[in-house]
């Protein structure tokens, strides 16, 4: 699996921000891990951080809706496989085009975290499981705290111009 491409995750002061993490329970073992991942990245950073659990992916852009009313981020985990119908990729359409649609309208970002793989063991290879080329629950944790300060940046500057 290639990382090129993957920028350096620098360590982020996120003292001050609140971010829900709602993970789907399918899949267990890859999203356990990307969960606890993803929840010690936030306090690694100082953020305040509470996990939620849904069953599958499609119960996630729900929760994620309503989180988004109340934390200044949410990150979305889950784990879909691909299968042997087309459910695959209706599930992962969906849930996709529901996360951005949350983000646009909330204005928050919300980090989309869900492995959409062929194969479990590609999911492993995603999971941050030791040995693991990448570790998408601590990505989308740090993406979801820069991006909080990135909007902070863009008021503050906005404001400061007075526009």
């Amino acid at each position: 699996m290639s990382k090129e491409g993957l920028p350096e995750l620098a360590a982020v002061d996120a003292s001050g921000i609140s971010v829900a993490v709602i993970t789907a329970t399918w899949n267990a073992d890859i999203c356990d891990r990307l969960h606890e991942r993803a929840l010690a990245e936030a306090e690694r950073s100082g953020a305040t951080v509470d996990g939620f659990r849904v069953v599958g992916a499609l119960e996630i852009p729900v929760a994620v809706q309503e989180a988004a009313r109340h934390y200044d981020a949410v990150v979305a985990l889950g784990c879909v496989i691909r299968g042997g119908t087309p459910h695959f990729d209706y599930v992962c359409d969906s849930v996709t085009q529901g996360l951005t649609r949350i983000a646009l309208d909330s204005a928050k970002p919300i980090a989309n975290g869900i492995l959409t793989v062929n194969t479990h063991d590609q999911a492993v290879d995603r999971s941050g499981a030791p040995g693991a080329a990448e570790d998408k629950g601590v990505e989308a944790m740090a993406a979801a705290l820069d991006t909080v300060l990135q909007l902070r940046k863009i008021k503050d500057r906005a404001s400061e111009r007075g526009l």
